[in-house]
Order: structure tokens, then sequence, then C-alpha cells
């Protein structure tokens, strides 16, 4: 078991056995290091100390309970083809790790506490062709009780439906990941520090992976891409605003849409060629002037980020509760306890007062 924390720890890292040997400043050497990890032999306290300190962890990481071990199963990146086998080794572990954080604080509460989770219900909807695509979306949000009326936060209603939505600090190439812990709980990663319309985009993208399944003549990618949009603006929903056929959109209303529904100008053509509203060849020329004006990664108008907030709810209604310490509390949310206390006990002390 700790061999297997220290394992964990280093390829979350993204460290080599030696590189952990050199960050430790070889106070142990990498055929060591290499033994804690087979449970060949155990690191003292001192080794301890030093291996957390390198790895930026706690000591109290390698100790974690077994009770909240995951395994997370059929795994999708969205990744460049640049993207290192090792540096996909880290984010696997990096998510591994917050998916038990987050299995560890909802142990603290009865099981009936939670719902039971909605989305697994849905798991390997086929898909065949992409009328399917369109029906899949159509009847999730007929499921869920959505209409066909924008989503105001896309990040609530998954979280409310039992999936475990986990932000993560990744490089350019990493796009996002979406897998089942266990084979049974939804797990959605989205990068942080995108633009609001691309992480919305990401997470109902990741969400299609989650529940299609989708014929091996058919590119996954491009399923789960038409899925997002679809979720995002129902076909009836953009006929209403944009009407049947069009010989061009203009650049206002594209906004204006973008604001009400967050979703992307270019997701907003795209689904208007798919749905036939525009042809193809105006829609290439709408993509042409983004790519002039620089506006693919980045368009004019912001849509705020939205935060996923279930985790944090749990960790302060813990503290709340008396389950858990506001040391402790702090830990989970992997933030410095002084900013804990300044940003949450005191509004905690407020409602008290």
């Amino acid at each position: 078991m700790l061999g297997e924390r220290i394992k964990q720890a280093r390829i979350a890292a993204g460290l080599s056995l030696r590189g952990l040997a050199e960050a430790s400043d070889n106070y142990v050497s990498a055929q060591v290091i290499q033994k804690y990890e087979q449970g060949v032999t155990n690191p003292g306290s001192d080794v301890l100390i030093k291996l957390a300190k390198a790895l930026g962890v706690k000591v109290e990481y390698f100790f974690r309970p077994t009770a909240v071990q995951v395994s997370l199963n059929c795994p999708v990146y969205r990744k460049r083809a640049s993207v290192s086998k090792k540096y996909l080794e880290s984010i696997h572990a990096r998510v591994k790790d917050k998916v038990e954080k987050y299995l560890e604080i909802e142990a603290l509460f009865p099981e009936d506490r939670f719902e039971k989770i909605i989305i697994s219900d849905l798991k390997h909807r086929k898909i065949q062709k992409a009328g399917d695509v369109e029906k899949l979306a159509d009847d999730l949000r007929k499921t869920w009780s959505l209409g066909d009326d924008p989503i105001e936060n896309i990040t609530d209603i998954i979280e409310d439906r039992g999936a475990m939505v986990i932000p993560l600090e990744a490089s350019d190439e990493f796009d996002g990941l979406s897998c089942w812990a266990n084979d049974s709980i939804p797990v959605i990663v989205v990068k942080k520090g995108l633009s609001g319309d691309r992480q919305r985009s990401d997470l109902a993208h990741e969400l299609g992976h989650l529940i299609m399944k989708v014929s091996s003549d058919l590119n996954e990618e491009k399923a789960a891409k038409h899925f997002s949009a679809a979720f995002l603006a129902p076909a009836e929903a953009v006929y209403r605003e944009l009407g049947r056929k069009r010989n061009n959109l203009d650049l206002s209303e594209l906004v204006l849409l973008k604001k009400k529904y967050g979703m992307s100008m270019q997701q907003w053509i795209y689904r208007a060629k798919d749905l036939g509203i525009i042809s193809e060849s105006r829609a290439t020329e709408w993509f042409k002037i983004f790519r002039i004006k620089k506006w693919y990664r980045n368009e004019p108008v912001n849509i705020v980020p939205e935060e996923p907030q279930r985790y944090k709810l749990l960790v302060i209604q813990a503290v709340t509760e008396g389950i858990i310490s506001h040391v402790r509390a702090a830990e989970f949310l992997e933030v410095p306890y002084d900013k804990f206390r300044k940003e949450v006990i005191a509004g905690l002390e407020e409602t008290h007062s």
C-alpha cells in the first residue's frame, strides 16, 4: 500500500525513479525508491518527509485508507499527438488521486445522503449514424427535464446527476478526459483556464464520450463534438433562433447567441451547417474569417467559466457538522490553512454569529 502510494505520487509528478531521487537531493537512490514501490522494504519517517517534499504532497498522502482506492476504467483522452505517454500517465495518476479524495469525503456521510447516479443508466447508447446523436441529445434533455432552452450552468446539471467534474491544470496539448471510476462512477476532467464557452463545450463533449458507444465505422471524436453542440443547442431551438434556411449569418447575431447559450460562435456556425441552415461553403467562409482575425481559440465576447461546487460543498458541510477539522478541510480543498480561514471559516463564523 505504502509503495503504491509513493509510485502514484511519483507518476503524478511526472518523475522517473532517478528524477525523484534527484528531487530529494539524492537522500535515497533510485534503486532504493524502486524497492519502496515494490514493497520490498519500507522507508523511515525521515525518508518519507524528504519524498513528500520532493513530490509536493503531505506525508499523510502515503497513508490514505485503502477504502477509497479506485481504478479508472475506459479513459478517453482528448489530446494532441505530441503528448507523451509519460505525461498521460501523470494526468491519469493526478485524476486518480482527486477521485480518491472525492470518495473519501463522500464516505464521511451516510450512504443514503446521495441520490442514485443517473448517468450510469445511460451507458453504452449505440450510435450508428448522425441522427442517433441528435436523438440521444434530445432524449437526454427530456430525461433530465431540461426542455430545449439554454442551459444556465452545465456543470451543476452534470454534478447533480452524479458525475464528478474535476478541473485540472494541464498543458495546451491536453484538452480533456472522461472515464468511469470503479466501473460505476462517471468522471469528467476539464482543463483549467479555458474560456467559459469552450469549457461548456468540453463538458458536453466528455459527457457524450461517457454515454455513447460509437460504431467502429464512425469517428468517435466527431460524434462527441456533434453531441456537444446538439446538447447545448437542440435542433428545434436552433431553428427557432435562426430559421430553417439562411443565405448567411451576421456576426452580431452570433455574438448574441453566444451570450444566450454560452456556446461559441464557431460552434454555432458548425451547428447551422450540420442542420442545413447554411451551406458548407458559407460555413467555410466564416471559418476563414475567424482564422484571419485570429479568433480560432480566443473569440470576442467573454463567457465566464463555471466552477464545480459539489466537492467544496461537501467539505464545508463536513466542517459545519463537526465531522472533520478545519485543518483537514483545508487539506481536502488543497488550499493553505490561512487562506481557508480567511475565505471559508470567516463565512461560517458570520453565519453562526
